[in-house]
């Protein structure tokens, strides 16, 4: 492994996370499919599972705005092996905050988001 690929690793699954966060990315359901990995799944910070169709349905109906985006602090991430990143981060959605966890994969398409959990915080 090269020295750097840790670093590239990572950096791409971050600018992936930033990528679906984007509210103008987040309205257009082919590119956000172009993030998630075929078996991506999620739990919620309400305790809810998500799956592609059911998170296509959220993104796209603006629940996140250009005048409001969420914002990010705290993300950092690990190569936990060749080809699998673990970010995590804190997100602050209009006041609605948690802590967020995602797995990406490399595939033959790139980097994708096979996993996602949020836990609410105070």
């Amino acid at each position: 492994m090269a020295d750097d690929e840790p670093k590239q690793a990572v950096q791409a699954a971050i600018d992936g996370e930033l990528r679906l966060l984007d509210p103008e990315v987040r309205t257009v359901p082919a590119l956000v499919l172009e993030l998630l990995d075929p078996e991506f799944t999620e739990f919620g910070a309400s305790g809810r599972r998500w799956d592609i169709n059911s998170l296509l349905t959220v993104t796209s109906s603006g629940s996140v705005s250009a005048e409001s985006p969420v914002k990010v602090s705290e993300m950092s991430g690990v190569l936990l092996a060749p080809g699998v990143v673990h970010l995590t981060y804190f997100a602050d959605n209009q006041g609605r905050r948690a802590w967020r966890s995602s797995l990406w994969r490399l595939t033959e398409t790139g980097w994708r988001m096979y996993f996602h959990q949020g836990t609410l915080t105070d």
